[in-house]
């Protein structure tokens, strides 16, 4: 009986070390878990199958398609023969750089009279990299900084140059 006396009469016990520790190793568990789940952005429009199934090749125009699935975000540069829509989702992790996981292209061709030709669907992997032409004019002075350039001239200077005599 003494025995059951002395545990009523005890205090509750503080929180032991262990039971915080544990506390604080689900808090930092969740929080990683958290920060790593993945963030999605989409950009861009491209038409629904059900719209690119309303076109009519060798019937519509640019101004009876225009209605149908939207105009483009792009069209043809040079000859404007060609309306072009990109879709991309991309995702990221945490602190990584954002990746692309999904690309859709849809090009619609047209005649030069305005005629629909043909309506193509592109996705990532169809995509290649092009390797762009960059032309650097090369610089006459190598190896020496713009300090270094400054201070060398200041050899070629005669006194008789600086008075002029």
């Amino acid at each position: 009986m003494a025995l059951t006396t002395a545990r009523r009469d005890r205090k509750p016990a503080a929180l032991s070390f262990r039971t915080v520790m544990r506390g604080v190793a689900v808090m930092c568990l969740v929080t990683a878990l958290t920060a790593c789940s993945p963030i999605y952005r989409n950009h861009g429009y491209v038409p629904a199958e059900e719209d690119l199934a309303q076109l009519v090749v060798g019937k519509d125009t640019r101004e009876t398609a225009a209605p149908k699935v939207g105009r483009p975000s792009t069209s043809g540069l040079l000859n404007d023969t060609g309306w072009f829509y990109v879709q991309s989702r991309w995702e990221q992790r945490g602190g990584f750089a954002p990746q692309e996981i999904d690309r859709q292209v849809v090009a619609l061709t047209f005649s030069e009279r305005g005629v629909l030709q043909n309506v193509e669907r592109f996705g990532l992997e169809d995509g290649q990299i092009v390797p762009l032409s960059r032309r650097v004019t090369e610089t006459s002075v190598k190896g020496l900084g713009v300090l270094a350039q400054l201070f060398s001239s200041f050899g070629r200077l005669s006194a008789g140059q600086l008075l002029g005599n």
